[in-house]
C-alpha cells in the first residue's frame, strides 16, 4: 500500500481491549482497497526513543524510520481513535510526534468515538495537527457508542451495526480526504 502511495487508517489505541483495529478496518473498508489499516501497537514505537528532535529528521530508530516511509508514502492519513477522559490515547501523541517533516501538508481524517463521540478528543488532535502543517478535512466524524459497549470493556463491536446511522458521514469524510489529496496530486 504505502510503495503506491496509498491511505493509512491508523487505529490510535494500544490498550488489549481497544476497538480502534475494527473500527479502523471498517472505515478502511468505506475507502477501498487503497486504504490499508496500521495498529499503533505493530509499530512498536518507544516513548520519545529517539534521541535528536524529529524536525532534524536524523532518525537512529529503524521503527521511526518504518513509521516515517510509511507516512511520507501516504496520500492521506486517518486517525481512528477512542476518547480516553476527554482527550486522545498517550500511543497516538507519540506517534505523531515521532515524526514532524512528514506532516506537513498531509490530507488528514479525524474518526474518533466514545460514548460522546470524541468531540474534546478531536478538538485536541486539531490543534496538535493544526501546528504540523498538516491539512485537516472539515468533518470530524465522532462515532457515539453505547454507554453499555463502553462498560463492557472487552473490544467487542459491530461497527456496520453500532454506528449505522453513521456511515454516511463518515463516506461523506473519506470523499472529503480524497479531494484534499487530490490537490496535492495537482
Amino acid at each position: 500500500m504505502t510503495e503506491t502511495g496509498g491511505y493509512l487508517v491508523v487505529g490510535g489505541s494500544t490498550r488489549p481491549t481497544r476497538r480502534s483495529p475494527v473500527i479502523a478496518q471498517w472505515v478502511a473498508d468505506l475507502g477501498g482497497p487503497e486504504f490499508s489499516v496500521v495498529d499503533l501497537r505493530d509499530l512498536n514505537l518507544g516513548l520519545d526513543d529517539e534521541p535528536g528532535i524529529p524536525a532534524i529528521h536524523d532518525y537512529v530508530c529503524e521503527t521511526t524510520r518504518a513509521w516515517s516511509a510509511m507516512v511520507s508514502a501516504a496520500k492521506g492519513v486517518v486517525f481512528v481513535t477512542p476518547q480516553y477522559n476527554w482527550g486522545y490515547p498517550a500511543a497516538l501523541k507519540n506517534a505523531i510526534d515521532h515524526l514532524y517533516r512528514e506532516w506537513k501538508g498531509k490530507p488528514v481524517l479525524l474518526v474518533t468515538y466514545g460514548s460522546r463521540g470524541g468531540d474534546k478528543c478531536a478538538a485536541q488532535l486539531r490543534d496538535i495537527l493544526g501546528g504540523l502543517d498538516v491539512r485537516l478535512t472539515a468533518t470530524t466524524p465522532g462515532l457515539k457508542l453505547g454507554r453499555d459497549r463502553v462498560a463492557a470493556n472487552d473490544g467487542a463491536i459491530e461497527p456496520e451495526i453500532d454506528f449505522a446511522d453513521q456511515r454516511d458521514e463518515v463516506k461523506a469524510a473519506l470523499g472529503e480526504l480524497l479531494a484534499l489529496a487530490a490537490t496535492n496530486a495537482s
